[in-house]
This record gives C-alpha cells, structure tokens and sequence, in this order.
C-alpha cells in the first residue's frame, strides 16, 4: 500500500474542506447579522436613542423620547388610516390629504 494519498483522496479532502468552510461562513454571517439587527432593535433611526412602544388605539406607535419622533411598524399605517372617531385620528388624515399624491 502506497504511503502517498492519491488523486481522488486529495480532491475528496479538498471538497469536504471548501464545504465545511462554506457552513462556517454561513454560520458567520448569519452570526454578524443577528448582532447587527440586534444594534439596531428599538432605535431612533433620527437619533439613534433608545424608542418606547405606546399603544394608542390598537397601534403601536414607537417614540423616540429624546427627538420626539414617532414611528409605525408595517400595517400600523393601514390601522390608523381606518380610525375615524379619534382626535389622532382626524389629525392622521388631515396630515395624509397634506402629502402630495394622496
């Protein structure tokens, strides 16, 4: 038995090290991401302080208590757009009839 490894062992080995590099990084980046995200969970995008979830009327809206600025997650425009009865409410609409192309 040759002490050498032949052709076909040196690509097998070559092949399992590209696939197990190839998890590792994946791994990685899915790792980076999920920190990233992190950072960034419940931040003013204006400032970059810390925002509070107040629920007025079936909506949570996150407040930045720093800038003052406010902002709604994906739907929470759609929600507001259907309360009526409310001072916020009317104030939403008035402000939505305000924006070009609206």
């Amino acid at each position: 038995m040759p002490d050498s490894p032949s052709s076909n062992e040196d690509e097998y080995f070559l092949r399992q090290d590209a696939e197990l590099v190839k998890e590792l990084r994946a791994k990685r980046d899915a790792e980076r991401q999920a920190a990233e995200r992190k950072s960034h969970f419940m931040k003013c995008p204006k400032c970059g302080n810390d925002l509070k979830e107040v629920t007025t009327d079936h909506v949570a809206v996150d407040v930045c208590n720093s800038c003052g600025g406010m902002w709604l997650d994906a739907g929470e425009l759609d929600v507001l757009k259907r309360v009526k009865d409310t001072r916020f409410g009317k104030l939403f609409g008035d402000l939505m009839k305000a924006l070009p192309g609206r």
